[in-house]
């Protein structure tokens, strides 16, 4: 990933998806942890009708989104779709106009419209992807989890 940090991180930014059902109602999680102050904000939301992968990515795009200035941010997630699809996948998805392969023809990469978001905020912020395994007591994890869920029963 080109947006890999070099400098002291400044920001720390936690996410969680949760659907029931998939698809299902869902929800998202986030906690952003301004280091240098202490300061620190959770956001949460969801859709009625939605994926466990959305709402994955829909927590990061909503995070990265609350920041006022450019960063340097460090990204905690469980999402290996979130993970692999920034420092993997995503530059060749742009190449390819957002799509990938499958059984030798090109297809939509889904959830398009929230990798294109991530794409612009990504290029705003210098990005450090962390991943955290999920439901392991790791603190921020479990709350992301809690405020997703939370968000997502208000859709049942």
């Amino acid at each position: 990933m080109s947006n890999v940090v070099s400098k002291t991180i400044e920001v720390e930014l936690y996410t969680d998806g949760a659907c029931s059902g998939n698809p299902g109602p869902g929800g998202w999680g986030a906690i952003l942890r301004h280091l240098k102050s202490g300061k620190e904000i959770e956001a949460s939301g969801g859709e009625a009708v939605t994926t466990n992968n959305r709402m994955e990515l829909q927590a990061v795009v909503e995070g990265l989104s609350r920041l006022t200035r450019p960063c340097y941010v460090e990204l905690f997630t469980d999402s290996v779709y979130v993970g692999k699809g920034i420092s993997e996948w995503m530059a060749g998805w742009k190449k390819n106009e957002w799509r990938r392969k499958e059984k030798n023809r090109f297809v939509p990469v889904k959830n398009d419209d929230l990798w294109r978001q991530l794409d612009v905020l990504i290029g705003k912020h210098k990005i450090k992807y962390t991943r955290v395994p999920g439901h392991s007591g790791h603190p921020e994890n479990e709350r992301c989890d809690e405020l997703a869920v939370e968000a997502s029963q208000r859709y049942r």
